[in-house]
């Protein structure tokens, strides 16, 4: 059976992007060069593994994201608690939490160094 091993993104700083995901609580857990092209960057949630590889290509500093990209999603604990950590690390959401539908799980975007969307989400009832 198939796995999801991980995500990549290209990145155009990597010390900014890496610190934009450890205020996420992500952890970084290696890098590897690619000869001298480029840097992978591999980063992980505690206990997880490396879910999310940032690729620095020497001497790129921005891409176009284009159309078809949407997210990726992060639960937090505690909504409130999340978007304090992550204002005292100059990250601000789009827009106030809120809700899809009464009951469901509270949302809200921050966007990375690289402008890619990373959704937060609490979960109902927790």
């Amino acid at each position: 059976m198939a796995s999801l091993l991980h995500t990549c993104y290209r990145i155009g700083d990597i010390d900014r992007s890496v610190a934009f995901y450890e205020a996420l609580g992500f952890e970084e857990l290696r890098r590897m060069p690619i000869r001298d092209e480029a840097i992978n960057v591999f980063m992980g949630l505690p206990g997880d593994g490396p879910r999310l590889e940032l690729t620095y290509n020497h001497g790129v500093t921005a891409y176009e994201l284009g159309t078809g990209y949407g997210h990726i999603a992060v639960s937090v604990p505690d909504m409130d608690a999340a978007l304090r950590e992550l204002a005292e690390q100059g990250i601000e959401p789009e827009k106030p939490p809120y809700r899809v539908r009464e009951g469901g799980s509270l949302l809200c975007f921050v966007r990375d160094p690289d402008g890619y969307r990373i959704e937060l989400i609490e979960k109902a009832g927790q």
